[in-house]
């Protein structure tokens, strides 16, 4: 069972950039979730998360595998990455962009993590049947 970390705790950012690549080969279940935790800002920025993937851990994608909405506040933001149908992927990896705007300093600064947990199989059923159930 996958349970580790894109992005460490208390990471200090002021420009784009990329995490490590993180090997999820083993996964037994295809589908995590992803924890974004913003635990500092400044006042108007804007943080842009989003996941890649790759099949070596070398060559990315040009396009994400998910991305979180843009954020402006502190706070956990959680996000469901599903790599059912990417068989093909066998690392992922954080990118963020990051942005203000208005007075001020003009550097940008987050403190964030992002954490990444596999959702046993038998959570994700149940899950499913209770979703369908509502529906």
């Amino acid at each position: 069972m996958i349970d580790t970390v894109l992005v460490d705790d208390k990471t200090v950012v002021s420009s784009k950039g990329d995490g490590p690549a993180v090997d999820i080969g083993s996964a037994a279940n295809r589908v995590f979730l992803l924890t974004l935790e913003i635990t500092r800002i400044i006042e108007q920025e804007s943080l842009d998360l989003s996941v890649f993937g790759s099949a070596d851990g070398a060559t990315w994608g040009a396009k994400s595998l998910v991305s979180y909405p843009q954020k402006f506040y502190c706070g956990q933001s959680p996000l469901l990455l599903d790599l059912t149908a990417r068989p093909d992927v066998k690392f992922v990896r954080a990118h963020w962009d990051v942005a203000r705007w208005g007075r001020g300093v003009e550097t940008t600064m987050f403190e964030f993590s992002v954490r990444l947990k596999e959702i046993p199989p038998d959570v994700l059923r149940d899950a499913t049947a209770e979703a369908s159930a509502l529906a």
